[in-house]
């Protein structure tokens, strides 16, 4: 890790090239794993959750820096016996620890919004050793970031030679958070983009958040736009039913910034009137 530099010209632009765990036709004869940990490189690492434990199945993101580790949310599911996320993280950190030995390594925890299929697993982590786990309601984010101060400020958080971009993006929830890494380019939304429903609580303020990313995303090396689901089918349009925990025709997790651009040419479209609208990768859910 060469300081706070991206290593975008080696990471490229290529797909992700993952078979994620899409849950199984029954919960009896589940065979997947609780947690799926896909490597992207030795630095970063994807993690989605068993739909048989929660059908939300979200994805968390766990980041190594120099001196301290982040992992960006922590799942739907409290419980370690039925979601061992703790048990899951602290083995990819010993892991790392045992190829990069250092003293003092902490792990700090966020996230990119307050609902519960985000939050579940912080219990897990609260008596952690050297750990830090910053609560994602909306006083306790935005205190933690400085956007009490300033909603449109970029806040950086320093893992140790690599920094992330932080950005305030509410409208689908009143504190979310969208992170940018420049090591791999990942720019992490939430619930915010992702392929499937859009589920929008406050329309002028998530226009206005779209709007940003994509001027945020003209000045910067994005590799690929990482939401924390998958709802969406390979047919255009066309998503699973809410409490599917069978997906086994799923899109790739990851969009591009052309995606934002449909995202805020979709808002245009459909203008201020309530209700479910579809498009090829999304569907938007449009609050009254």
């Amino acid at each position: 890790m060469g300081g706070d530099v991206a290593r975008n010209e080696l990471v490229g632009q290529a797909g992700l090239g993952v078979s994620w765990i899409h849950g199984s036709p029954s919960a009896k004869h589940n065979t997947d794993p609780d947690i799926q940990v896909h490597a992207y490189d030795e630095h970063t690492f994807i993690l989605r959750q068993n739909m048989a434990i929660n059908f939300e199945a979200p994805f968390l993101f766990l980041l190594f820096g120099h001196t301290e580790a982040v992992l960006i949310d922590t799942g739907a599911t409290a419980s370690p016996e039925f979601f061992p996320v703790r048990r899951v993280v602290d083995g990819l950190v010993a892991e790392w620890l045992a190829q990069h030995p250092r003293d003092g390594y902490r792990l700090l925890v966020l996230h990119t919004h307050a609902h519960g299929d985000h939050i579940a697993g912080d219990g897990q982590f609260a008596d952690r050793p050297d750990t830090t786990v910053v609560g994602a309601d909306l006083a306790t984010a935005w205190a933690y970031f400085g956007f009490h101060h300033d909603p449109d400020a970029v806040a950086r958080v320093d893992l140790g030679g690599r920094v992330l971009e932080c950005l305030a993006t509410p409208g689908h929830h009143e504190a979310a958070v969208t992170f940018y890494d420049p090591w791999t380019g990942f720019l992490l939304t939430g619930d915010t983009v992702y392929p499937g429903r859009l589920y929008v609580q406050d329309r002028p303020a998530f226009t206005r958040t779209i709007d940003r990313l994509i001027d945020f995303c003209d000045r910067r090396t994005v590799t690929h736009v990482l939401g924390c689901h998958i709802e969406m089918t390979r047919s255009p349009g066309v998503d699973y039913p809410i409490r599917t925990v069978h997906q086994p025709d799923e899109p790739p997790l990851e969009m591009s910034t052309d995606h934002l651009r449909e995202i805020a040419a979709a808002l245009r479209e459909v203008g201020d009137e309530p209700g479910r609208y579809a498009f090829p990768l999304f569907v938007l859910c449009l609050d009254a």
